[in-house]
């Protein structure tokens, strides 16, 4: 495994080939986002340690999403059988998967409880889901403070888990090392993550305003349904960006033996001699 630099216009390529790759399969591959949300919601649901079960997951469904974009780049339909991928690849895999898995929750639940020092927890409680957000709650200076401490801590959390799993399912290297190449390769290419994420803020924003007018106007002719819609845009949007990441892997990293990364099976249990899929 080597480092690539790639330059800075890498970044829209990226965004580029998750919209080609999604436009090819959206079913499946909205399908299989859908499902792993569900499987988090469900989970979180469950009495004490279900949020934190829920956090330790994303992981798993951010390597699921990795590998079906890479099903579909090849032409192939992605099937609802990779939400298990990260559990069906051998007991080492699996091992350095939960473990990732646990890392990430415990660095999130870190981040929570050092935004609650500083507000007492009205952030925490927002972010979460538990508490309304208000105007008068998001004027109050601790609020404001919590969440940029929360954003400047949660930066390279994020990106040290951004690799993480594909490195270790197509490396086989350990949730350790997976943390901090992860975290080199995208501080070394920086330029390319910076357009990568303006690129994709203005997806956002843009499908946000055409929404807002589409939505405007069904409101007014069938009600309830543009509610829906929105949802179902906003689902479909998180599903393409899940897509496009593993091109930033691919194009970050050389793959084992002179492979595509792209090429690489996700069902060897050998990461040592990983054989095209």
């Amino acid at each position: 495994m080597k480092l690539q630099i790639v330059p800075a216009r890498t970044g829209l390529q990226w965004v580029l080939q998750g919209l080609r790759t999604f436009k090819s399969q959206p079913l499946a591959l909205a399908a299989l986002f859908f499902l792993g949300m569900a499987s988090m919601s469900l989970i979180s649901a469950l009495p004490l340690i279900g949020p934190v079960l829920a956090l330790a997951l994303l992981p798993c469904i951010s390597l699921t999403m990795m590998v079906a974009a890479s099903e579909a780049a090849h032409g192939r339909k992605p099937t609802p059988a990779l939400l298990l991928v990260s559990f069906r690849s051998g007991s080492q895999h699996l091992h350095s998967m939960l473990m990732l898995g646990g890392m990430y929750a415990a660095g999130f639940l870190l981040i929570i409880g050092a935004s609650s020092i500083v507000d007492g927890g009205n952030f925490a409680s927002v972010y979460l889901g538990q508490t309304p957000m208000t105007r008068e709650l998001a004027e109050e200076p601790e609020f404001q403070s919590a969440m940029w401490l929360s954003m400047c801590l949660y930066l390279p959390l994020s990106l040290a888990f951004w690799h993480a799993p594909a490195l270790i399912h197509w490396h086989g290297i350990s949730p350790v090392k997976s943390l901090f190449f992860s975290f080199v390769g995208c501080i070394r290419n920086i330029g390319a993550y910076f357009v990568f994420g303006v690129c994709w803020v203005g997806v956002f924003i843009a499908t946000g305003m055409v929404l807002a007018i589409v939505t405007g106007i069904l409101a007014a002719l069938i009600g309830s349904i543009a509610g829906g819609l929105m949802v179902a845009t906003a689902l479909a949007l998180a599903a393409v960006f899940f897509t496009s990441i593993v091109f930033s892997f691919r194009d970050s990293f050389s793959a084992p033996d002179g492979k595509d990364e792209m090429e690489i099976s996700h069902d060897s249990k050998n990461n040592d001699n990983l054989p095209p899929i």
